[in-house]
């Protein structure tokens, strides 16, 4: 009774850091492609640009900041408590969890913006990659 218990201690924690990594790959490798191709068409000389860019260093460190890892860590508190063993709860979960970061990012600005369509592409699509490593090492066995 007590071993699985510590069992789970261990797990749990590695497997969320491992899901997150993937998912932080996911992120850069997809993400890059999109900043690429959108510093590709636009020359570097501009004054938007170097602005843009600035920027976007800006909502890089805000999304690498601890906020933004509170919606999946509910997902993964949640899906240990209940026992909940679905594939699909924790891919969802580590999509709608990742999709919500955008937001997250911008709760202490002046305005909301709407992210691009590419931005939900690229955050769901790496929200669902980290889902599915942490059920492949964790959740599979709630």
């Amino acid at each position: 009774m007590v071993w699985p218990t510590i069992w789970r201690i261990v797990v749990v924690p590695i497997a969320f850091i491992i899901s997150g990594l993937i998912s932080l790959f996911v992120l850069v490798t997809l993400g890059l492609e999109r900043i690429t191709h959108a510093f590709h068409d636009a020359p570097m000389d501009e004054p938007d640009t170097v602005l843009a860019f600035f920027d976007l260093l800006t909502q890089g460190a805000i999304l690498a900041s601890g906020l933004t890892i509170l919606p999946a860590f509910l997902v993964v508190v949640i899906g240990e408590v209940a026992r909940i063993r679905s594939a699909v709860y924790y891919i969802l979960g580590g999509g709608l969890g990742l999709v919500a970061m955008p937001f997250l990012a911008q709760v202490g600005t002046a305005g909301m913006a709407w992210p691009s369509p590419a931005v939900w592409q690229v955050f769901a699509t790496a929200g669902f990659a980290g889902g599915f490593v942490y059920w492949l090492l964790a959740g599979r066995r709630a």
